[in-house]
């Protein structure tokens, strides 16, 4: 039997993105005065979140929709809904 790696598994995911509706908002300023772990850098799977130029921006498009940002969050910094219906990852494997 051939197993698959995590990371293969991921890469056979497929996402429909909703264009122009973003799922995740950072609320920076929230981030910055609140937050001073940025537990979102470090939780996230999928790594959608990153530090560029001193600010936190979410790549939303490879969400896996898990929401452990949103647990591990203790300033509400960021406001994560559900894609819109139609909209979003597909899982492949599991």
């Amino acid at each position: 039997m051939n197993r698959l790696s995590v990371a293969e598994k991921l890469a056979a995911n497929k996402y429909d993105l909703d264009e122009g509706h973003p799922h995740i908002e950072v609320h920076e300023q929230v981030c910055r005065e609140k937050c001073p772990d940025l537990a979102c850098l470090f939780v996230c799977p999928a790594n959608v979140y990153s530090e560029q130029n001193g600010r936190i921006v979410a790549d939303w498009a490879g969400c896996l929709e898990c929401t452990t940002c949103t647990v591990a969050c203790p300033s509400e910094g960021l406001e994560w809904v559900y894609p819109r219906g139609g909209f979003g990852v597909v899982y492949r494997n599991g």
